[in-house]
């Protein structure tokens, strides 16, 4: 549909792999490499002379002046899936593109690995534990890599050649610890105050920061249900991680013992479940409108996606075995609802029926589709 095609993501979701894949015939430039940038830099007029077509830019905001040169040539010939571009900084690469490229490009997105990707890869694997522990990211999971060195070392990649662009070197170390404090408010709502008297910077940095890491794709957050059922709701978001394996490390939660210890272990898990549906709807083009529904008289509902015909209400729990109380305060809220509403709970349990009006479902067998 577009001249320009952005491949975004955060760093090791295999976004170079994924493009050399599907586009064997389009020419691969590399704007890491500093004697291509030189080159670049010094005649980008031949330089686009010779890459005028079908090409992928990686690492393209390397060379910010790309995109201005990539306007002119686009709004000559407009044909579309001229140029891909891709690169592991994307506040950057956004900035770039909102700045030269609005209205010539198209976004699509590439998370960690969802579970139905690694069903169908057949690297999916029936204990929880272990999905979790290990997260998303491909080479993690096709390798079978040891996950704690692997995000250790992803942790420093990370810090010291993304987020090192963005704020001052000298906070560096404190940035490192506000990242372990959002992993401890990972499935609650936030508490941006709490967060800066932890951190020891203000709410105005907060924000900045927790900004670098959405735009990076560390976090995203989960915004409350908006609707007025005559009731007060609460507003503020919750914070979830698209990768498990990255916030068990971040929370030093290094195998199943010390999983199944652990007292946030409920918040893990469904931030586990709301994830691979945040990560399933991207990877299928479509926007995530997920909410979550929260009122004074403590109903709570954990994920709920609201389309013109339905509602649908998931409640995600880490137990085994299902309970009838489970699903009083789901239903609860789906009568607040004027039209059909679609009620699940998810849970680790391997009894998939109707309960009531609620149906069960194992985490394993979850397909997250925007219809149907």
């Amino acid at each position: 549909m577009f001249p320009v095609v952005s491949l975004t993501g955060p760093r090791q979701a295999g976004k170079t792999t994924l493009l050399k894949a599907l586009y064997p015939k389009y020419r691969y430039v590399s704007l890491e490499n500093p004697d291509i940038r030189q080159s670049a830099k010094r005649n980008p007029n031949d330089f686009l002379a010779e890459y005028n077509d079908f090409v992928i830019f990686d690492e393209a905001q390397r060379w910010p002046d790309l995109f201005a040169y990539l306007q002119t040539i686009i709004d000559q010939d407009r044909r579309p899936g001229r140029f891909i571009l891709s690169g592991s900084q994307n506040f950057l690469l956004r900035k770039n593109i909102s700045q030269s490229l609005a209205g010539r490009v198209g976004i699509v997105r590439l998370l960690p690995l969802d579970n139905e990707e690694l069903q169908e890869a057949g690297l999916s694997t029936e204990e929880v534990s272990e999905a979790i522990l290990r997260g998303g990211y491909p080479d993690l999971v096709n390798r079978g890599l040891d996950t704690e060195p692997f995000y250790s070392s992803y942790l420093a990649s990370y810090v010291e050649r993304d987020v090192a662009e963005l704020i001052n070197w000298s906070n560096l170390d404190t940035f490192q610890r506000f990242l372990r404090i959002v992993a401890t408010c990972a499935g609650q709502t936030a508490n941006y105050s709490k967060m800066a008297n932890a951190t020891g910077v203000n709410l105005k940095t907060i924000q900045a920061w927790l900004g670098i890491l959405e735009q990076s794709y560390i976090i995203f957050r989960l915004p409350a249900f908006f609707r007025n059922f005559g009731k007060r709701l609460i507003k503020s978001p919750k914070i979830y991680f698209y990768d498990t394996g990255l916030l068990c490390y971040l929370l030093e939660i290094f195998d199943t013992e010390e999983y199944l210890l652990n007292q946030n272990r409920g918040a893990i898990f469904e931030n586990f479940v709301i994830a691979d549906a945040h990560k399933s709807f991207l990877h299928q083009g479509h926007t995530p409108n997920f909410y979550y529904y929260r009122d004074n008289d403590q109903r709570e509902v954990d994920l709920l996606y609201e389309r013109s015909d339905e509602a649908r209400l998931y409640e995600i729990k880490a137990a085994a075995r299902f309970r009838p109380e489970m699903t009083k305060p789901l239903e609860k809220v789906a009568s607040y609802w004027d039209r059909p509403t679609k009620t699940t709970l998810i849970y680790q349990g391997e009894e998939e029926r109707l309960a009531g009006k609620t149906m069960l479902r194992n985490w394993q067998d979850l397909k997250w589709r925007r219809k149907g």
